[in-house]
C-alpha cells in the first residue's frame, strides 16, 4: 500500500482548502453565487444603499436582503461594520462547511487572515458627521474599532475562537488573493495547522463612487441596463462596476485534514505577489509586474506553463486593466496563451475590491471540481488589443486540472494564486512537474 505524500517537492506541507463560505451580489452562499456566474444572473443592479440621482455611475453590485441577524446577535451586529459582518457570515458558512465546531478545539493552532481594501469606511463616515452635526457625546465608543482594517480578522478570530497568528492584509484589489498566499506561508512555516482566510469588503458608500468616479474608473455608459455595465475584454468596455462581499476558506496542512475525514475541495499549490513601481493607478506599460507576479507563483507551485488549464482574470473591464492582463498572459505563455480559457467572473460579479480575489478563488475552485470553465459575461465586440479565448457567454466543459487566478490592484499590487485539483498520491517532483 502506498504512503500519500504530505510534502511538496521543496519539503513545505501540502495545504489543502477543506471549507468555503460566500456572500456576494450573486448569492448569500457560495453554491448560489456559482449558480448566478454560471447561468448569467448579474449581481448588478441599481444603488439602494443611498441616494445616487447626482452621480455619473449610479449602478454597484450589492449584497440585497442581507440579515447580520443570522449569523450573529443583534448587539454583536450594531458594533461591527458591514465588512466585519459579511466576514463573519462568510467564516461562520466555512466553518460549518468543513465541519468545524465552533469554538475550535486546537484553537492555538489555528491563524486568522482576512483580508479588506477599506475596512469599515461607512462607521468612520457616521461618527464624523454624528460628531459635526451632534456633537462629541453622540459618538459611538465603537466608532474607533467599528473600521479599522484589522476588525473583520479579529471578529472572525473570536467566533472560531482562534488563538494562533492573526493578520490582515491590505493590498487594494489584489487583498483577498493575497490573503489566502500569505495565509498559506503561515501554516508552511510551521505557525498554525488552520487558517479562516480570505477578503471582504462592504464599500457601496457615496464616498466611494464619488472618488472612483472622479478617477473616471467606473462605467457610466450603462446606468440603464446595469447588468450589461461590466463587460471584461469587450470593446465596449468603459469601466468597472463597484460591488461588495466577502469569500472566506479553511486552509488545512494535508494531514491534518486526512486524519480527521474533511473533504478537500482542492489544493493551493503557490503563490506569489509583486510590485509594479511604476504608477498609483495605471498599470505598468509593459505589465512587469503582473508577468512577475503570475511567474513566480508557478515556479512557487511547481507548475510550468503547459499545465495551466485555466485562467480567472482579474478583467476588471477598465480599458487599460484588460489590454495590460491579456499582454501579461500572452508575455508569459506565449502561443500557448491562445488555447487557454481566460475569463473574468466581473461580469456579472462587478469588483469587490479587497474581497474580489478571495470570491473569485473560489469560483476557480468550483471550476476544479466541476470541470467547468466559468464565461465572461456581456463579451459581444472583439477588441483587437484584447484577443484570448475569454470563454464568451455560456459555461464550458472542460477538463480542469490546475487554475491560475490573478489580481492585480491600485498601488501596483500583483497577488496570484495556482490551485490544483486535490489527487492524494500526487506530488510535484524534483524536476517541477505536478501530476
Amino acid at each position: 500500500m502506498s504512503t500519500i505524500p504530505y510534502m511538496d517537492r521543496r519539503g513545505r506541507p501540502r495545504v489543502v482548502i477543506t471549507g468555503i463560505g460566500m456572500i456576494s451580489p450573486l448569492g448569500h452562499t457560495a453554491d448560489e453565487s456559482w449558480e448566478s456566474l454560471l447561468n448569467g444572473r448579474s449581481g448588478i443592479g441599481p444603488i439602494t444603499r443611498f441616494d445616487a440621482s447626482q452621480f455619473p455611475a449610479r449602478i454597484a453590485g450589492e449584497v440585497k436582503d442581507f440579515d447580520p441577524a443570522k449569523y450573529m446577535n443583534f448587539k454583536e451586529a450594531r458594533r461591527m461594520s458591514r465588512a466585519s459582518q459579511l466576514a463573519v457570515a462568510a467564516a461562520r458558512m466555512a466553518l460549518a462547511d468543513a465541519n468545524l465546531p465552533e469554538p475550535l478545539p486546537e484553537g492555538e493552532r489555528a491563524g486568522v487572515l482576512v483580508g479588506t481594501g477599506v475596512g469599515g469606511f461607512e462607521v468612520a463616515d457616521q461618527n464624523v458627521q454624528i460628531l459635526r452635526t451632534k456633537g462629541f457625546a453622540r459618538v459611538s465608543p465603537f466608532a474607533m474599532t467599528g473600521f479599522l482594517p484589522n476588525m473583520p480578522s479579529h471578529h472572525v478570530s473570536q467566533i472560531a475562537g482562534a488563538m494562533g497568528p492573526i493578520s490582515t492584509v491590505v493590498a487594494a484589489c489584489a487583498t483577498g488573493t493575497q490573503a489566502i498566499g500569505e495565509a498559506l506561508e503561515m501554516i508552511r512555516r510551521g505557525a498554525a495547522d488552520l487558517m479562516i482566510t480570505g477578503g471582504v469588503e462592504g464599500l457601496i458608500h457615496e464616498a466611494a463612487i464619488a472618488g472612483f468616479g472622479a478617477m473616471r474608473a467606473l462605467s457610466t455608459r450603462y446606468n440603464d441596463s446595469p447588468e450589461k455595465a461590466s463587460r471584461p475584454f469587450d470593446k465596449d468596455r468603459d469601466g468597472f462596476v463597484l460591488s461588495e462581499g466577502a469569500g472566506i476558506v479553511i486552509l488545512e496542512r494535508l494531514d491534518r485534514a486526512l486524519a480527521r475525514g474533511a473533504r478537500i475541495y482542492a489544493e493551493v499549490l503557490g503563490h506569489a505577489s509583486s510590485s509594479d513601481a511604476y504608477h498609483v493607478a495605471i498599470p505598468h506599460p509593459q505589465a512587469a509586474g503582473a508577468i512577475r507576479a503570475m511567474r513566480w507563483s508557478l515556479e512557487d507551485a511547481g507548475v510550468s506553463t503547459s499545465e495551466v488549464d485555466y485562467i480567472n482574470a482579474h478583467g476588471t473591464s477598465t480599458p487599460l486593466n484588460d489590454e495590460m492582463e491579456t499582454f501579461a498572459i500572452k508575455k508569459l505563455f506565449g502561443e500557448r496563451a491562445y488555447e487557454i480559457p481566460v475569463s473574468s467572473n466581473k461580469s456579472v460579479l462587478g469588483h469587490a475590491m479587497g474581497g474580489t480575489g478571495a470570491i473569485e478563488a473560489i469560483f476557480s475552485v468550483y471550476a476544479l471540481r466541476e470541470d467547468i470553465v466559468p464565461p465572461t459575461w456581456n463579451y459581444e465586440t472583439p477588441d483587437p488589443k484584447c484577443d484570448l479565448d475569454y470563454v464568451p457567454n455560456a459555461p464550458r466543459r472542460a477538463v480542469v486540472n490546475v487554475v491560475l487566478s490573478n489580481s492585480f490592484g491600485l498601488g501596483g499590487q500583483n497577488a496570484c494564486l495556482v490551485l490544483g485539483k486535490y489527487k492524494e498520491q500526487s506530488v510535484t517532483d524534483g524536476d517541477g512537474n505536478h501530476s
